[in-house]
């Protein structure tokens, strides 16, 4: 018992310093920005709003100690429509490993489209039509993989972790050569990697519905692009949810519909601190309507989603979506997220 507790005090102090660290870099310049474009069309539709309400194969994206609270296999997977031609791809496995705890898989791929190349020491090759270009296009993309471990160390605390490996390619993953300094060229590469790591903790307070979360993602070195380094985006999440209406819920008993409730403070270390809100209404375990809104955001703000489940055979069908408006001139973004829980 003296060990679960203080593998429970670790995995809290390792959020503090998370945290603490988020605090301490408030406006900075970050690389691998698509580590902050998050899957889960759920999530997405409650504002962001899911430090707590994380779980099973969602968890991984979010808050890995969210692992620790299923029963069944799952597996999810989104597609995220973002700004101009990027599209992105997430897909996840959990599976409950009895007395051990909970163990996930995540792979995501980024498709930022083609681009048409240019170059300034050539700078005038059509220039009535297009000065600078080369007539070759390239290919940017990143990809992140990564394995997660929670378990409960309580009936109603749990902790857990992951370990990621991301990388980013502007540029074909090829060299090229570049000016380092005044008349100096030589070839640098135009790609990134790096380690990162994710810390969660969640407590089920005891109280009704209540329950609180917290999360650090993406802690690890900088990654460096040519000559330049930078931080990964840290993100630091705190949260708590409950239901107001729905069984044992705080205003009002249901069985059949429920209205819960999330709140998350948001830190990231490139932008000063954020809020998310979410609301979710949910008839018979089957459909459900969400909203949400991100506070301190340029652009950002409304979000709305709605979602459905069914059962087939043994296996637990979802269908969720979300849509987001990022303001006049970047447009909206759309996510589907299928997901399965194999009972």
């Amino acid at each position: 018992m003296k060990k679960i507790y203080q593998s429970g005090l670790t995995a809290a102090l390792l959020v503090a310093i998370g945290s603490t660290t988020a605090l301490s870099q408030k406006v900075a310049s970050t690389s691998m920005e698509f580590l902050e474009v998050m899957p889960v069309a759920r999530a997405t539709a409650m504002g962001d709003a899911y430090s707590v309400l994380a779980n099973g194969a969602d968890a991984v994206f979010w808050n890995p100690s969210g692992l620790a609270l299923i029963q069944n296999q799952q597996v999810s997977s989104t597609f995220v429509k973002w700004i101009f031609d990027t599209k992105q791809g997430a897909a996840s496995y959990a599976l409950p490993i009895p007395s051990v705890g909970a163990v996930g898989v995540q792979i995501q791929y980024v498709d930022f489209g083609v681009f048409d190349e240019a170059i300034a020491t050539r700078p005038y090759i059509n220039q009535e039509v297009n000065p600078g270009l080369t007539g070759n296009t390239f290919h940017p993309f990143s990809y992140l993989v990564g394995f997660s471990y929670a378990r409960s160390l309580t009936d109603r605390f749990a902790t857990g972790f992951s370990v990621k490996y991301a990388h980013e390619s502007l540029y074909n993953g090829q060299m090229v050569l570049a000016q380092v300094s005044q008349g100096v060229y030589q070839e640098v590469k135009t790609w990134a990697s790096g380690v990162i790591f994710d810390f969660g903790i969640h407590y089920n307070t005891g109280f009704k519905t209540v329950q609180i979360g917290a999360s650090v993602q993406n802690f690890g070195a900088d990654v460096t692009y040519a000559q330049q380094s930078n931080p990964v985006p840290l993100l630091f999440r705190w949260g708590i949810a409950g239901d107001l209406i729905g069984k044992d819920a705080l205003l009002s008993s249901d069985d059949e519909n429920r209205i819960g409730v999330a709140f998350d403070l948001y830190q990231p270390n490139d932008y000063g601190q954020q809020e998310h809100l979410g609301v979710e209404y949910e008839y018979a375990g089957v459909f459900a309507l969400r909203a949400g809104y991100k506070f301190n955001y340029d652009y950002e703000g409304l979000t709305l989603g709605a979602g459905v489940k069914q059962m087939v055979s043994t296996v637990k069908l979802s269908l969720d979506y979300s849509y987001g408006s990022i303001g006049p001139y970047l447009g909206s973004v759309h996510r589907i997220s299928l997901g399965a829980d194999i009972q």
